[in-house]
């Protein structure tokens, strides 16, 4: 399978887990996952195509491309099928891949993220803060997309976790963020893909996600057959940053209950 060789960052063995990261992330933002989940799996969190030590590549943009850079992570890791999750982006890519390769899927974690497709206002507002990081750089993703990524709670009691989001952000390359907004915009409505799930299903949100709120996760859980719905207290967008501790007891309880 042809596309881009992604970087990976690994911990633990046992039964491979696949995190794939937010937008505007890489696989950074994980660091608390491959610590706390490496007792009970091996974490495997790659940088998705143009962000952190993935190349970008030529192609146009395509969640479906993302998903299959990630199989092909898989091949070359040897692993045949695995749980494959993803947060927000991730989550996007996770169900893309869920539709073209139900067969590698053992399980999935979809956290702060939603199946509906964008309407014709969210297209046009990725399209053009995609053209603006293209023009003027990542300073319009601190103005417009940083402050809706994690919630109150973080803002007001957890600067250095504030400020580790913010350098993430800072740090994205302009190519990868433009390529990426178009992608998801063109993404298709995932809850068909949802409903054909033969694989237990752990959805994630936070409670004061406002990009992906509860009732979008309510909307999945109710959707997949066999799904376990998780709210986690006091965080938005980024449950997995700003919460850690609360995610992957979360993540764990759902493994040893389903697939361990």
């Amino acid at each position: 399978m042809d596309g881009v060789r992604l970087y990976t960052r690994s911990a633990g063995e046992g039964l491979p887990v696949i995190l794939l990261h937010a937008f505007p992330m890489s696989s950074t933002m994980w660091l608390a996952q491959r610590e706390g989940l490496a007792a009970t799996c091996k974490v495997i969190t790659p940088d998705l195509r143009g962000f952190g030590g993935s190349m970008l590549g030529d192609d146009d943009p395509s969640l479906d491309l993302m998903a299959d850079d990630v199989v092909r992570l898989l091949d070359e890791e040897g692993i045949d099928r695995a749980v494959v999750g993803g947060q927000s982006m991730g989550g996007y890519v996770t169900m893309a891949l869920c539709r073209r390769h139900p067969d590698r899927i053992l399980g999935v974690i979809l956290a702060d993220t939603k199946a509906t497709a964008d309407s014709e206002a969210a297209q046009a507002n990725r399209e053009r803060i995609a053209a603006a990081v293209l023009e003027r750089g990542t300073s319009v993703l601190i103005e417009e997309v940083l402050p809706a990524l994690v919630g109150p709670t973080t803002k007001q009691r957890r600067a250095m976790v504030f400020g580790r989001v913010r350098g993430l952000v800072q740090s994205a390359p302009p190519g990868a963020v433009a390529w990426a907004q178009r992608a998801m915009a063109a993404r298709p409505d995932s809850f068909d893909t949802l409903r054909a799930l033969k694989v237990p299903v752990l959805v994630i949100v936070g409670e004061e996600d406002e990009l992906s709120p509860l009732s979008d996760a309510e909307a999945m859980t109710d959707a997949v057959p066999d799904g376990r719905l998780t709210v986690i207290e006091k965080a938005g967008h980024l449950s997995a940053i700003e919460q850690p501790e609360s995610f992957n007891r979360a993540v764990t309880g759902f493994l040893k209950d389903r697939l361990l």
